[in-house]
């Protein structure tokens, strides 16, 4: 496989997530239990641990499964 056509699924793969975020198919993306978020007064805090670590294990799936 060449960089050429790992780059060009890389782009591949990005427009269909798009796609997926703008008619809404993604939804859950940021709003899962354990994300944690603090709106103060004049601050906005969110850092979404339980998102990335849904986006890790995938990751870690589908690199491990195409590798063999």
């Amino acid at each position: 496989m060449t960089t050429a056509n790992i780059i060009i699924g890389a782009g591949l793969l990005l427009v269909v997530i798009g796609v997926a975020y703008k008619f809404g198919l993604l939804g859950w993306f940021g709003h899962l239990p354990g994300d944690i978020r603090y709106e103060g007064k004049n601050v906005k805090i969110y850092f979404p641990v339980v998102t990335m670590i849904v986006i890790s294990v995938i990751l870690s799936l589908l690199l491990s499964f195409f590798r063999k």
